[in-house]
């Protein structure tokens, strides 16, 4: 299956997860998981969060950020991949002065 992100329409979604601005995504969901791409605002974020049935790749495309991960917080830049397994919390934060965009899967599990 090819996922053409020229054709999947943009959501903006403010607040997501109780973080802070608004997330720009374009997303593929099924029953099985989630793909999808996105953009981060500077001083935007994704609220810190569980993944109690799921775990999450995210992989930077452009910018830099950082992510909160199990109560410490590591920088991240493009190219990096940042891997939060099932049962661990993780929170993505632009602290930026540009946008970090981003790619991410959560397979369900």
């Amino acid at each position: 299956m090819i996922l053409d992100y020229s054709t999947i329409e943009t959501t903006h979604i403010p607040n997501f997860l109780g973080g802070d601005g608004t997330v720009h995504a374009q997303m593929w969901v099924d029953e099985l998981g989630k793909i999808l791409k996105g953009v981060l605002d500077p001083g935007s974020s994704i609220g810190y969060h569980t993944h109690g049935t799921s775990s999450e790749i995210i992989y930077i495309l452009s910018g830099t950020g950082k992510v909160k991960y199990d109560g410490g917080e590591e920088p991240l830049e493009a190219g990096q991949c940042h891997y939060c397994p099932k049962g661990h919390s993780h929170s993505l934060i632009n602290n930026s002065d540009g946008p970090l965009e981003f790619f991410a899967v959560v397979p369900n599990q």
